[in-house]
């Protein structure tokens, strides 16, 4: 077998203080944080002289995990970030499964995110919603109908 499992996405932020916040938020826990710099990151990532401060965040009692990095340098270049709508091109969301899509957007709403659209009901399957986060980061939630 090629893939054993997805381990973690990667996003790079420049305030990595109010993204650890929201993701926690959310109800991801919060695993390490630790500065990243050496000759192995240089060669992995192919930057020389790189120096990052890595926060590594998890689902509660999953395997999936979000990585946030931090480049302090070389500093992090420009991207579209923002208000971008959902049919740019590249990465546009995360979804995470919850218990309760009221109860997590109230409690993200309140930490400064929005929501993207509205909460939609889809069949009777799922409730659904994207909210933006620090950063322009969006995740879509999914709360799983009885």
């Amino acid at each position: 077998m090629a893939i054993q499992r997805m381990d973690n996405v990667l996003i790079v932020v420049e305030d990595l203080d109010a993204v650890i916040a929201f993701f926690v938020e959310l109800g991801m826990e919060l695993e390490n944080r630790n500065p990243v710099e050496g000759s192995w990151v240089d060669r992995v990532i192919g930057i020389d002289g790189a120096r990052q401060e890595v926060a590594m965040l998890r689902v509660p009692g999953g395997q999936g995990r979000v990585e946030l990095a931090m480049f302090h340098t070389p500093k992090a270049i420009g991207g579209e970030r923002g208000e971008t709508p959902s049919n740019t091109l590249g990465i546009r969301r995360m979804m995470f499964a919850v218990d309760d899509v009221d109860e997590v957007v109230a409690r993200a709403l309140a930490h400064g995110a929005e929501l993207v659209g509205e909460v939609v009901r889809y069949e009777d399957i799922y409730r659904l919603c994207y909210l933006r986060g620090p950063e322009g980061i969006i995740v879509g939630l999914a709360e799983e109908l009885g």
